[in-house]
């Protein structure tokens, strides 16, 4: 069993850990990035809520684990949810975190390349 993601170092360091990612940034803010076609998995959150953003299928991690896993409004209808910090559900296993993580990195790495930035 790994340890809780209490923080979004650790998240980051998680991510960082897995094949063809990143360090990069996403709105000037720290972000995992896939190497290869450079698409972003895993955000700092934009709430006061201490969360980190995941881009990937979110409808099952939230009815299944709504103290951990949740989207404001700001993400609702988008392929992104977000991922409290050291969450004080029964749960949540740590496992199931780094396993969304690590699902979120694999769908960024099977996205198309993004366009490159105009300079």
């Amino acid at each position: 069993m790994r340890e809780r993601i209490g923080n979004f170092d650790a998240a980051i360091t998680y991510a960082l850990s897995l094949p063809v990612t990143e360090l990069s940034t996403s709105y000037s803010k720290p972000a995992a990035k896939t190497a290869a076609n450079r698409q972003g998995f895993l955000f700092i959150g934009h709430e006061p809520d201490p969360s980190f953003c995941l881009r990937l299928l979110v409808d099952i991690l939230i009815e299944t684990g709504p103290e951990t896993f949740w989207q404001s409004p700001h993400y609702v209808g988008h392929a992104a949810l977000l991922v409290r910090f050291d969450s004080p559900d029964p749960g949540p296993d740590p496992d199931r975190v780094c396993e969304a993580i690590a699902q979120a990195q694999e769908m960024a790495v099977n996205r198309k390349p993004r366009c490159p930035r105009k300079q």
